[in-house]
């Protein structure tokens, strides 16, 4: 049934096709973004999974050569070696847009180009596991950033998604069709209106009719 605030005059009637037709075309663009925004993050999801899986992987090398380590190095020795890092990590934060969603984006930046300054201590004195626990850490480190970079993404697209779909559904079930049934009453209250002018016209042109008759 239709609204009862609703005027049933043609202005109104015309207000309401132009109403229908852009809810008609912003739905069917909705539905396209939508449909392109799943598509991009099930894309995301299964990078978000591989790299999540590198990065436990390397983690876990890491800390198998840390512990490595420790069993064949003094507690005091490994303690001087990583007290004092020689090289600095900084991270540089951006951003970029994927179907209107601002997604962060983490740049890697190391204080020297060189990649023996990971290295904070001499190697006289401390053994190969150290080395290649060091190594593996600054190794995923990138990797960390991409999978913190993904995973973020992943979370802000599933929350655009969720938007996107309760406006399409907003405009699916309740928008164009309250659009349709205001446009089919204001149509029938207009063919009624119609219906009865046309009937009091044929009366008047009958009393017309008979008063000449009568004049006659």
């Amino acid at each position: 049934m239709a609204s009862k605030q609703i005027n049933p005059t043609r202005m109104e009637l015309n207000r309401l096709k132009k109403k229908l037709a852009t809810a008609t075309k912003g739905h069917k663009l909705l539905k396209d973004k939508r449909d392109e925004l799943m598509r991009q993050f099930m894309d995301l999801v299964r990078e978000n999974m591989e790299l999540r899986k590198k990065v436990e992987a390397g983690i876990q090398a890491a800390n198998t050569n840390f512990v490595v380590a420790k069993a064949g190095m003094s507690e005091e020795i490994l303690h001087e070696a990583l007290m004092a890092p020689k090289q600095e990590v900084y991270i540089e934060a951006g951003k970029k847009n994927i179907m209107s969603v601002n997604v962060p984006t983490f740049d890697v930046k190391t204080r020297t180009a060189d990649a023996n300054d990971i290295y904070s201590y001499g190697f006289a004195f401390t053994s190969a596991d150290l080395d290649g626990a060091v190594k593996s850490l600054a190794d995923i480190l990138p990797e960390m950033m991409k999978l913190a970079e993904r995973e973020k993404a992943c979370q802000l697209m599933a929350i655009e998604i969720e938007k996107t779909r309760r406006r399409v559904n907003a405009l699916e079930h309740v928008i164009i069709p309250e659009a349709q049934q205001n446009i089919r009453f204001i149509s029938m209250k207009l063919a009624e209106n119609e219906r009865s002018t046309n009937v009091r016209l044929l009366k008047v042109q009958d009393m017309l009719l008979e008063k000449k008759i009568q004049e006659a």
